[in-house]
């Protein structure tokens, strides 16, 4: 997109602490492991445009940098992978199934509480190679990040959102600029932003910043946009696992910020 507006682009791969963490992301207790280097090097001027996935974005972006643009979201499902059943309601009881997200471990629970759930480390490459190893049964993992790999034929069963409420950001990417760079700002906005996918976003982290969750929480949300407005499902958990609430709210496209600020207070209510 970026070529295509009249840039001179060359690409620099960055690793990050995320690619080879040797913990669960839960216990890692850092909510950069995927962003920390890649931000560094934006800041330091090694590079001048930073992508992410939208899902690994804190809430609150560091000092000097700014999201330009949020292009037109990827398939959001949470999806299925498994070595012994096409669906998950086929997985056997006991079965194990690898994860590295709270809240697809608790919404899981809940669909197949007779179900083994582990927890998952690596990027997805890594989790793929563990479950053709035989060290669990199945992987959740989202379709978005399979397809960007070009590597959706492993996928074999896709999960609704109303039947597994994907991750807050997922499916869409945010490309970030330092904020001083107003030129450059306004450049990457033109060139890449989707309005319709800037606005769902908006509203999922608003439900996100006012719920004040990590990666220890169960917490998830999806809005979109239909004939009616904006449509936002989302759930919560506490932290055992022992409570839960799944809440949806509609409005208008105008109030997306006011949406997730507001389903995430009446959702902490409940909880």
């Amino acid at each position: 997109m970026l070529q295509a507006a009249g840039a001179d682009c060359e690409l620099t791969p960055i690793k990050t602490i995320g690619d080879t963490l040797d913990v669960a992301l839960a216990e890692s207790g850092d909510k950069e492991v995927f962003i920390k280097e890649i931000d560094e090097a934006l800041l330091t001027g090694e590079i001048d445009v930073a992508v992410h996935d939208m899902k690994d974005v804190p809430t609150e972006l560091r000092k000097g940098i700014s999201i330009a643009a949020v292009p037109a979201r990827e398939d959001p499902r949470d999806v299925f992978i498994s070595t012994r059943a096409r669906k998950l309601s086929g997985l056997p009881k006991g079965a194990r199934v690898g994860t590295s997200s709270a809240a697809r471990r608790a919404q899981l629970f809940i669909i197949r509480p007779d179900l083994d759930i582990v927890a998952m480390r690596g990027n997805i490459e890594g989790r793929l190679k563990k479950l053709h190893a035989g060290k669990v049964d199945a992987v959740i993992l989202s379709a978005s990040g399979l397809k960007r790999l070009g590597i959706g034929d492993v996928i074999t069963e896709f999960l609704p959102p109303d039947r597994m409420i994907p991750a807050v950001g997922q499916g869409a990417l945010a490309v970030e600029v330092k904020s001083r760079d107003r030129e450059l700002v306004s450049f990457v906005h033109k060139a890449c932003h989707n309005k319709a996918t800037g606005i769902a976003i908006r509203a999922e982290r608003s439900f996100l910043k006012a719920v004040g969750a990590d990666y220890k929480m169960p917490v998830a949300a999806h809005a979109e946009i239909k004939p009616s407005g904006l449509v936002m499902q989302a759930f919560i958990a506490t932290p055992d696992e022992a409570h839960h609430v799944i809440e949806k709210k509609t409005g208008s496209l105008e109030d997306a910020q006011e949406i997730g600020k507001k389903l995430a207070e009446e959702m902490l209510e409940k909880l």
